[in-house]
């Protein structure tokens, strides 16, 4: 372990977006625990990166609990011997369904793990922060519906709406400890997961962004780099959107003619 290295959490580390983001702060020199729900099928993602020299773990737990998100900061600084200057707020679910299908289960789970989730980790986050290191760095991801609704993602809009919001009300309350937030919003961005939503995702929405093509994670994980760093040091409580001028896109009549 490089104890000159920084330290970042990133939650659903394990996804598509989640591992762009641990592979881009890795080779940046960053150590980096790696948060995701409990598997037994081990950590690829661990096993590669360890190989470029970083401390890197992975350690189980559920962003929707108050005591795993506990149990996995006290887990960092026992692992680590330090508490960590940046956390990625990436982990979050959807359900496929229409608002009236929509049941409260699903509902609960969503909000529970994409927003709740957003919470807990803050607030033990900014805690052990304070406490430590006197400052550090908060980057939520949302999503475009952050402002635009989304057919049939009623609690995943929601959710990400909300994740907007609460990045605000943080960097607002967090300021005066030196601890900035913010929230990077992708647009189409390729993983196995959006692969499936489509029959050919990348055709589909490149047609649609102004840059003609679809993200990938490496863009994502490019913005958090940013914001992560001290030429982002006077940045806090904004949205930046990674999506190719998707979402800043209006519809026009002649398109539906």
């Amino acid at each position: 372990m490089n104890k000159e290295n920084k330290l970042a959490v990133i939650t659903g580390a394990e996804g598509g977006i989640g591992s762009g983001i641990a592979r881009a702060l890795v080779e940046k020199g960053w150590d980096v625990a790696l948060n995701d729900l409990p598997t037994t099928a081990g950590s690829p993602l661990r096993e590669e990166l360890v190989k470029c020299g970083s401390h890197v773990e992975l350690i189980a737990g559920d962003v929707s609990s108050e005591a795993d998100v506990e149990r996995l900061f006290e887990t960092i600084i026992e692992r680590f011997n330090r508490a960590p200057e940046l956390l990625v707020n990436n982990a979050g679910i959807q359900t496929w369904k229409p608002l009236l299908e929509l049941t409260l289960a699903e509902w609960e789970r969503t909000l529970s793990t994409n927003l709740t989730g957003c919470f807990l980790n803050t607030r033990c986050f900014a805690q052990h922060a304070i406490r430590h290191n006197k400052g550090g760095v908060i980057i939520n991801i949302g999503s475009g519906c952050n402002k635009l609704a989304f057919p049939n993602l009623v609690d995943y809009t929601a959710s990400k709406g909300g994740i907007e919001m609460f990045t605000k009300s943080a960097a607002l309350e967090l300021g005066e400890h030196n601890i900035r937030v913010n929230c990077i919003a992708p647009g189409a961005i390729e993983t196995e997961r959006t692969q499936e939503e489509a029959g050919d995702y990348a055709a589909s929405w490149s047609k649609l962004t102004p840059l003609g093509r679809i993200g990938k994670p490496s863009d994502v994980a490019a913005a958090v780099l940013l914001l992560a760093g001290e030429e982002a040091s006077f940045i806090s409580g904004q949205t930046l959107g990674v999506d190719g001028g998707l979402f800043s896109r209006a519809a026009w009549p002649e398109e539906y003619s």
